[in-house]
């Protein structure tokens, strides 16, 4: 038997970035698509060192060992464990980019730099330097500044040393000294221009320059009035703790101190640096000792460019064949995008998944209901929106109709608080009554009402239920599913939410929905119990559970007594997952995958045998500490069998999968299920085809009745 009942969650989280990673590295996977893999790897690590890895920085700096708060291992000994992995994880993602850099050239694709230019392209870049990065670019020389300039943790920068040309002085006894002054400097990356540069070309070959490169080019220009000997420019990056401060001044209202901890995380304190090996000792000690980074912090080695995010907005060149093929959303059996959406919902209910399925969907509802004079009220919960959201535009459109639109927006959504306040005044503006959350909890759940006038006067409602963002940009690569649906109590306990959100010392019961953070945990703990009474019995037992992420350890030790009792428990869990599966005693009768693949696997789905009768349910809540206790999260029941059946299907189609598939172990070591067993199975290639069969199906039985 194992010693560990728990693997760490930072470690855990680190092994479902090495799985991004592996994608990267995946000779199948499409060369284009490997470099976005690679940005998504190192955007992933920048949002882990913002978060976590400062959380745990913090507790190691306040005196605390930390081991009651990280499971037993010290915060000092996981910071260095997590530079360490880090740093492996950085070289080989360094490899990986050499090796896709190469076959990028079998494809006629080179990455060039500002020494391999021809004369063509080294016109192109002067001319292209002057014209558009020049006016952009921010140089700042450093030796004579009384403070070192604050840098942006979401920007790259050149660190520069320029070495002078040598200067004659006399000294008193008449000899001759040399003199050599070393300036420092610091040049920012402008965002306001795509990192990679498409240069011209006379043969049939594409060339593509870094930015960075464009401006090593071009240092002779920039720093023309200075009388240097040599000049040497390599790239640095920081990365700050995001944690957001809100003060305790009741003078200001949510908003005001959400926008004031907004711009106080830019001068958050450092937690990683980032800088380019082949950079000078005395460079690098320069800016270190500059910008106060010490051994308490992540200084990791890196290659030449660094933000390797921007991979994830690397061109496509017109060359479609290094892309996977991108499949159209598809519609949904039964419900049609030209008539009213409400009049089907109305006779029953209807499931969206995305992106399968097409969101346009829900911004149909969410259009109708602002175009119907019989829609009296709208209300909904926004936690992460789309650049010039449709969402936000349908619900002005409704509050322009007369509609009362309530919006419960949450405006410490990580990352989204800028632009979440941003749209919050412009709905102010149109007369829309906004809830800022509860204090102490964040409000995640995703849900939606609308209050609609019908025959005699009658109020009767309608809905829908997500395990995603309202969000039509995420929306094409983050697999989510979403109820729409015309049944009264449920709906009616989703009103009631919306007045736990105006009154939240009131705490309701609801009939259906298991809401966070009341009911949730009990909720599921009576129901793995009911699994653990039916496996003692000798009844049929099982959970099927998908969820982005498991690491609250209490629902984790009654897994383990679910496994010990019998109840067969497999697990889906893409991201982090503290249990440990397989054990013998333990946790034998639980199994664990993983799947990363072109979507990002999003939606939370939990199925119970109940005795070969079973519940299913749709939720926001993953099976963390934060979704059961910390929030305010929905989970949903499905009660339309075929709505069952379908997800139950997903699941299973989901567990079928040995393409993209990864097991969870203790061991982190990311092991494939066997990969290419006949009949090779993709699972989000098998989803999109279970849902265009069964429209194939509905199209062969018209034709047939037609007929």
């Amino acid at each position: 038997m194992s010693e560990n009942r728990y693997i760490d969650r930072e470690k855990s989280w680190l092994a479902f970035n090495a799985r991004v990673l592996q994608e990267a590295g995946d000779d199948a996977v499409p060369l284009l698509d490997r470099l976005r893999f690679l940005g998504i790897f190192s955007n992933n690590l920048d949002e882990f060192f913002r978060v976590r890895f400062a959380a745990i920085r913090r507790l190691s700096l306040s005196g605390k060992s930390g081991e009651k708060e990280l499971g037993g291992v010290s915060a000092k000994q996981l910071l260095k464990e997590i530079t360490d992995t880090v740093i492996q994880q950085q070289s080989e993602s360094l490899r990986i980019l050499s090796i896709i850099e190469k076959k990028l050239q079998q494809e006629n694709i080179f990455m060039v730099n500002e020494k391999e230019l021809s004369p063509e392209q080294e016109t192109f870049i002067k001319d292209f330097f002057i014209q558009k990065v020049s006016p952009a670019l921010v140089t700042i020389i450093l030796n004579d500044l009384a403070e070192f300039p604050l840098l942006k943790d979401t920007s790259g920068y050149l660190a520069v040393k320029l070495v002078m040309k040598p200067k004659q002085e006399k000294s008193l006894l008449n000899l001759v000294k040399v003199k050599q002054e070393v300036r420092y400097a610091l040049i920012e990356l402008p965002k306001t221009i795509n990192r990679f540069v498409v240069l011209p070309s006379n043969d049939d070959k594409q060339y593509i320059m870094f930015l960075d490169d464009v401006i090593r080019y071009n240092l002779s220009s920039i720093f023309n009035i200075f009388d240097y000997e040599s000049v040497k420019a390599h790239m640095i990056k920081i990365t700050r703790d995001a944690q957001l401060d809100i003060d305790s001044d009741q003078s200001k209202s949510l908003m005001e101190k959400i926008s004031t901890g907004v711009r106080d995380r830019l001068v958050g304190e450092p937690v990683r640096f980032v800088y380019d090996q082949s950079i000078g000792k005395d460079t690098l000690k320069f800016f270190l000792s500059k910008m106060g980074i010490d051994s308490t912090d992540s200084i990791i080695p890196g290659g030449r460019y660094h933000n390797r995010r921007d991979y994830m907005n690397f061109p496509n060149l017109g060359r479609f064949d290094l892309l996977y093929h991108w499949n159209e959303p598809l519609p949904i059996r039964g419900l049609s995008l030209d008539g009213s959406i409400l009049d089907k919902i109305a006779k029953k209910d209807y499931l969206v998944n995305a992106p399968y399925q097409s969101f346009s969907y829900l911004i149909k509802f969410l259009r109708e209901a602002a175009l119907d004079p019989k829609v009296t009220a709208i209300k909904i919960t926004l936690y992460r929106l789309a650049k010039n959201s449709q969402i936000i535009s349908s619900l002005i459109n409704a509050a322009k109709n007369g509609k009362k639109v309530t919006v419960q927006i949450e405006l410490q959504a990580r990352f989204d608080e800028a632009s979440n306040i941003s749209y919050a005044e412009q709905m102010q503006t149109e007369g829309i009554n906004l809830i800022f959350g509860i204090k102490g909890l964040k409000v995640h759940s995703k849900i939606c009402v609308i209050d609609r006038i019908e025959e005699g006067g009658k109020l009767r409602r309608y809905g829908f239920i997500s395990t995603g963002n309202f969000n039509e940009a995420t929306a094409r690569v983050y697999t989510d599913v979403t109820l729409f649906t015309a049944h009264q109590q449920i709906l009616k306990d989703i009103d009631k939410i919306f007045d736990f959100f105006d009154v939240n010392f009131r705490i309701h019961r609801y009939k259906h929905l298991i809401v966070s953070p009341h009911y949730t945990r009990s909720k599921f703990y009576k129901l793995i119990d009911r699994e653990i009474m039916n496996a003692n019995l000798g009844r049929p037992a099982y959970m099927k559970l998908k969820m982005n992420s498991l690491s609250d350890f209490d629902i984790i030790d009654k897994l383990y007594d679910a496994s010990r009792a019998g109840v067969k428990i497999r697990l889906q869990v893409r991201g982090i997952c503290s249990l440990i599966p397989g054990i013998p005693g333990m946790s034998e009768n639980i199994e664990a995958i993983s799947i990363v693949d072109n979507y990002l696997e999003h939606a939370r789905i939990y199925i119970f045998c109940n005795n070969n009768e079973p519940d299913v349910y749709i939720s926001s809540a993953d099976f963390m500490t934060r979704n059961l206790d910390g929030r305010v999260e929905v989970t949903c029941p499905i009660y339309d069998k075929d709505i069952k059946n379908e997800l139950i299907d997903v699941f299973d189609i989901g567990w079928k999968g040995n393409v993209k598939a990864r097991f969870h172990s203790e061991k982190l070591d990311n092991k494939y299920r066997v990969r290419g067993q006949n009949p090779i199975f993709r699972a989000q290639l098998e989803t999109f085809n279970y849902y265009r069969n069964r429209l194939d199906v509905v199209a062969e039985t018209v034709k047939e009745l037609e007929n």
